[in-house]
């Protein structure tokens, strides 16, 4: 779920198996979608899963992506053991102090799947990324979108958006059951400004649906992925510029 090295409490937080440390299906594919157009005809080249989690979206990947090598990486040593048998190759490494346990240029591709809302620190873990891949390498970045069609009316209504939290202890204000850790949210706006001043080129901004969403309502989350600046999950390609 993270690779930045998070204060005690966090770090206690995201070592709880307990923790949720995937995301649904539907966007994991369509990620692995986006990548696998991203490297078409190419081999052999190399993808680090950054916050691989479990593993499960790196194996959704891998099944697009045969001709390639994924790497998982995270900082938490429960979420590796449970990737291993998906992944095949995971690596401890974090975001923060020390860096990745990778060479400069070393990725052709990172997966950033449901990561950047957790990080404390968030310019130093795209300044790593960035680093980690080749010129021109991509990055294929996924968050929870902070302005999804269900939380601009949940707003107006005076509640707290899904996807946002105010405690690790419960839920407080806002619909839903798991606490996940989420400390900043992105609108598709602000996620482009964000990566383009970070030194990436903005490719591609798609959505996916959110699997937390009430079965009656998952048409409509589908649809609003027509328009990734309401969809419930925001879908980033963007390429290594500088």
């Amino acid at each position: 779920m993270t690779t930045v090295r998070p204060p005690s409490a966090l770090r206690d937080f995201y070592e709880n198996p307990a923790v949720p440390v995937a995301s649904g299906d539907a966007r994991s594919r369509r990620q692995a979608r986006m990548l696998a157009d991203a490297l078409r005809g190419r081999t052999g080249a190399i993808v680090l899963d950054v916050g691989c989690g479990d593993g499960t979206a790196a194996a959704v990947a891998a099944r697009l992506l045969p001709a390639h090598r994924i790497i998982g990486v995270d900082w938490s040593q429960d979420a590796l053991r449970r990737a291993a048998p998906r992944i095949g190759t995971v690596v401890r490494g974090e975001l923060g102090d020390g860096g990745l346990p990778f060479a400069d240029g070393a990725a052709d591709a990172v997966l950033f799947s449901e990561v950047v809302e957790h990080l404390v620190d968030p310019d130093s873990a795209l300044d790593e990324l960035r680093r980690v891949l080749a010129p021109g390498g991509h990055l294929m970045l996924s968050t929870p979108n902070l302005a999804a069609w269900y939380n601009r009316a949940l707003l107006l209504a005076g509640v707290q958006p899904v996807f946002s939290e105010v405690s690790l202890r419960g839920i407080h204000g806002r619909p839903g059951s798991e606490v996940v850790g989420h400390l900043r949210l992105y609108t598709a706006r602000a996620l482009r400004e964000f990566l383009t001043a970070s030194g990436f080129g903005i490719v591609r901004v798609a959505g996916a649906p959110f699997h937390g969403v009430p079965p009656a309502l998952r048409p409509l989350d589908r649809l609003a992925c027509a328009v990734p600046s309401a969809a419930s999950i925001l879908l980033v390609h963007a390429r290594r510029t500088r």
